[in-house]
């Protein structure tokens, strides 16, 4: 079965009904292959785990709050960077999402960071920004409002927002701020229409009647996957339409150039949309096309915010997408990492994670549907996790960049890996070449699903 029909078709997943207390939901558990057994975690250390052990750093935790000084390091590998890329090896694992909120409180607090940007959609992001600068509602408000139906609809995130919003009031001085750099806009598709054309009608009220045409068949956009089941031929004449919208939104210039920025920024984002909308999901070669659209928007998206606030970004999503290579090159050819890397150079830092074995959540198909939990065992020997879990620390970090050259030779070479992003491809599993992919990773002995609001 090819990538694309896993993305885009249903896949048929070697999966098991474990069983559990009874009337608790059945959990899907996947059967690895068979191996031969695993090197005990207290016996005879191969050479690569050795040389592991000597650059790795352990993690007291991956709960936020607390102590940091076992974070100390990881700011040193962080450095002069300005955007952070920090991935999860799933879109629903607890200590991934918490781990990002401890890793971000330690950015703010000892490096400066100013923003926390997420795989969602630029629409939602802005909300939650609203909402952090002294905006009403409560943050699981907020949450319920921008992150139903994404992954990232959990407690770990309400407990994100809530203490950005805390901070900011701590410290109006040194706000914190939320943006999306993703596509589509769920829920909240007309209010990011409404502020292009606020600003035309201010700026040049001459061109709003050619604006509110070319938005007329494209407002509201509350939910892309349905969007995707109209006619393909009229989907691509809305993103027609879309990127004359910018073009036009380009060539009002008032003498505000802060709106100005804002307003083609904004409509940027609804021409990416589009764009990404045309797809033609029955052609393998259109999806790829889309997905690499894809990636080039967010890594712009992330560029742009960079810019124009001028503040350092720690940027959370999918290991494929903060790194600088995916598992799936033939889907994902160039990643948002690459394309950062391109803009920042070293200024931009991706760190990927890692986990042994342990639970998520994963779709069926990654147009719609429920996200529901599934189980993996512990990695088996040859696959990238096994010898990283031989490691004599439960969970820990290493600098790629400098770890020894035995442990170089191993991370540069690809193997079988954990990696499920909205679907769970275990048949085969994906291979991926961790020091080409990363310069920092982290890597956890277990994880468990993330908590649902």
């Amino acid at each position: 079965m090819t990538a694309h029909e896993k993305l885009f078709g249903r896949r048929e997943l070697l999966l098991v009904s474990a069983a559990g207390a009874a009337g608790a939901a059945a959990t899907a558990v996947w059967a690895a292959p068979k191996a031969g057994a695993a090197t005990a975690r207290g016996g005879q250390r191969a050479p690569v785990v050795r040389a592991l052990e000597r650059a790795a750093h352990p993690l007291r935790s991956t709960d936020p709050g607390g102590r940091t000084t076992d974070l100390r390091a990881l700011g040193e590998m962080v450095g002069d960077a300005e955007v952070a890329g920090l991935g999860e090896a799933t879109h629903g694992s607890h200590e991934f999402f918490a781990m990002k909120e401890r890793v971000f409180r330690h950015l703010v607090e000892e490096k400066g960071f100013t923003t926390f940007a997420l795989e969602m959609s630029w629409t939602a992001g802005l909300r939650i920004d609203e909402y952090l600068q002294d905006g009403e509602g409560t943050a699981r408000q907020v949450a319920e409002e921008t992150l139903a139906g994404s992954p990232w609809e959990r407690e770990e995130f309400v407990s994100l927002i809530a203490w950005m919003r805390e901070h900011n009031r701590r410290h109006p001085r040194r706000r914190v701020r939320f943006m999306g750099d993703d596509i589509g806009a769920p829920k909240l598709g007309d209010r990011i229409f409404d502020r292009v054309t606020s600003y035309v009608r201010e700026a040049r009220p001459g061109a709003l009647p050619r604006l509110v045409a070319s938005y007329r068949d494209l407002r509201p956009l509350d939910d892309i996957f349905a969007y995707l089941g109209k006619p393909l031929a009229e989907r691509r004449r809305n993103a027609v339409a879309a990127q004359r919208a910018l073009e036009l939104v380009t060539a009002t210039r008032g003498a505000d150039g802060e709106a100005y920025a804002w307003a083609v920024q904004h409509a940027r984002n609804i021409a990416q949309t589009f764009a990404f909308a045309a797809v033609d999901v029955a052609d393998p070669a259109s999806v790829t096309a889309a997905e690499h659209l894809r990636d080039r928007a967010m890594a712009d998206n992330v560029a742009w915010w960079h810019r124009r606030t001028g503040g350092k970004v720690l940027l959370s999503a999918h290991n494929g997408h903060v790194g600088f290579l995916s598992t799936h090159p033939r889907m994902y050819p160039k990643t948002q990492g690459s394309y950062l890397r391109d803009a920042l150079g070293r200024k931009y830092l991706a760190i990927g994670f890692t986990f042994a074995g342990g639970s998520f959540l994963t779709k069926d198909t990654s147009l719609g549907g429920d996200w529901t939990k599934i189980t993996v065992p512990p990695a088996t020997r040859g696959m990238n996790e096994h010898t990283l879990d031989q490691v004599r620390h439960r969970d820990y970090y290493v600098d790629l960049r400098t770890a020894p050259p035995t442990a170089r030779a191993w991370l540069d070479t690809a193997r079988p890996t954990y990696d499920a992003g909205s679907v769970f491809e275990p048949d085969p599993l994906p291979t991926l070449a961790l020091g080409r992919a990363y310069d920092v990773l982290i890597h956890l002995h277990r994880v468990r699903e993330a908590e649902k609001l």
